[in-house]
């Protein structure tokens, strides 16, 4: 019986502190995300075309 009781409280403090981990980790990737997206540009467009024909060893 103590052996379960002492199992959940430190199942408890691990979930205590692994469930806050893992939620900051996303807010820290999703911002990431946010402040990393390349802002939508019409030139953006024919640079990767560009660069995609580059390295296929192709002339653009």
């Amino acid at each position: 019986m103590l052996t379960t009781a002492m199992a959940a409280f430190f199942a408890g403090l691990a979930l205590d502190i692994a469930v806050p981990a893992v939620v900051l980790s996303m807010m820290a990737a999703s911002n990431w995300l946010v402040q990393c997206w390349p802002e939508p540009r019409p030139e953006s467009r024919m640079a990767s075309a560009w660069l995609l024909q580059y390295r296929k060893g192709r002339p653009a």
